[in-house]
């Protein structure tokens, strides 16, 4: 943590970064305030930040650099768990650009002479136009924080008989080491970046093979719920046409003897009629119904892939999935077999194997534990270790997984 603004030959700052641009700056003294929990910025809240510890000479040229991350809570304070002992490491930097003052001492997780904080670090990008480097020096060119520029004192020239010529090969090799170094400082910076990017695409793809598992599992019991809906639907229309054919019957008798029935005998008939009516529409009603939600099932069963997902890719590119199953082997899964196989794997494998999912479970159990299952008298098994059989279609429970002693005769 940075105690004071101003050490005995020079100043500390504190600059937050957004990219590779300086999105905040602050003394050391306000930064310390941050880290006691004093004050909040509420516009940082639940933000990782990424900032740099920034050391000045006199002259307000930079002599070291801390990159470091620190996060924001809730209410924009500062984690209190958090003491990377920043300080302490600027003073041990290894050398890093020349920044103006000759090189300077810089730690960053590419380059941190304490492993055990590294991953608490972050690298500085040196990609030309976004050097993060120069972000740095233009903002402290700006001076926003106001730092008293100290003017070195002219040395006074003292004539002298004879001057030693500049050692222009030395000048030469210091320039050339430091631009090696600030070289391979890039090439740690950009394979950490390259990591980095490869773990978010990691992320990313796990992600989002997770919702299209959760999406497929929803969709699944979407059709589950349909397809009870509809035997139900079907359920009652076979009711209602039982009750048609008996009105039917009804109305056929009432017929017959509507010759011998009065006025009242009409009315009724009417009546018996017009509610005929009304159920020969009600049942019109219930056969669209059902055709809607038997079209709405065939639709969520053969509908599209997300657009940009990784089963449209899938689709698109005609991609097989492999899995591997013990007993199977390397199974190629056709896109139309993808849904099938995450229903349930097993099933699935136990299918290749030409069984079912019960004896392919066992012979499962058998394969990764060859030992003898016969119950002792404490109902523990006996686990007398037996020959593995490697092919599912070839194992005989109760006789494959028996040790000599407890094996079922073979019956001819």
């Amino acid at each position: 943590m940075v105690s004071a603004d101003q050490a005995s030959d020079g100043y500390s700052a504190v600059f937050f970064m957004d990219g590779s641009n300086v999105s905040r700056q602050m003394r050391a003294t306000e930064f310390g305030a941050f880290l006691d929990g004093y004050v909040g910025l509420s516009d940082l809240a639940e933000t990782d930040v990424r900032a740099v510890l920034v050391d000045l000479g006199g002259d307000l040229l930079v002599r070291s650099l801390v990159f470091f991350r620190i996060f924001f809570d809730d209410e924009g304070r500062a984690d209190s768990h958090w003491n990377i002992p920043i300080e302490k490491l600027a003073l041990v930097g290894a050398k890093g650009p020349d920044m103006g003052a000759g090189p300077i001492r810089l730690v960053c997780r590419s380059q941190c002479p304490d492993p055990a904080v590294a991953e608490e670090l972050w690298d500085p990008d040196m990609t030309p136009g976004s050097n993060t480097f120069q972000s740095i020096r233009k903002a402290i060119e700006a001076n926003s924080l106001k730092f008293r520029k100290v003017e070195p004192a002219q040395e006074e020239q003292i004539p002298t008989l004879a001057a030693e010529p500049p050692q222009a090969e030395t000048a030469d090799r210091a320039r050339l080491a430091q631009l090696i170094r600030e070289q391979r400082l890039r090439i740690k910076t950009l394979q950490s970046v390259h990591r980095d990017s490869l773990a978010d695409i990691q992320r990313e793809h796990r992600l989002e093979m997770q919702a299209l598992r959760s999406e497929m599992s929803a969709l699944e019991q979407k059709y589950e719920r349909q397809r009870l809906s509809n035997e139900q639907l079907k359920t009652r229309l076979a009711e209602r046409n039982e009750q048609y054919l008996t009105m039917q019957e009804q109305i056929a008798r009432n017929e017959e003897q509507d010759v011998r029935q009065d006025a009242n005998s009409d009315a009724e008939m009417v009546l018996i009629r017009e509610q005929l009516e009304r159920k020969k529409r009600e049942l019109e009603l219930r056969d669209e119904k059902i055709v809607a939600l038997e079209q709405e099932n065939y639709d969520l069963r053969h509908q599209e892939p997300v657009e940009n997902s990784v089963m449209e890719q899938l689709q698109r590119q005609s991609v097989f999935l492999v899995a591997y199953h013990a007993g199977v082997g390397h199974l190629t899964l056709p896109y139309e077999d993808i849904e099938t196989y995450f229903r349930n794997p097993v099933a699935y494998a136990a299918e290749r194997c030409g069984l079912n999912e019960p004896a392919y479970r066992e012979w499962l159990e058998h394969y990764e534990n060859p030992v003898c299952l016969h119950p002792g008298d404490d109902g523990e098994p006996c686990g007398e270790p037996v020959m593995r059989v490697s092919q599912p279609a070839d194992f005989q429970a109760g006789t494959d997984d028996r040790c000599e002693k407890h094996r079922e005769p073979v019956t001819a």
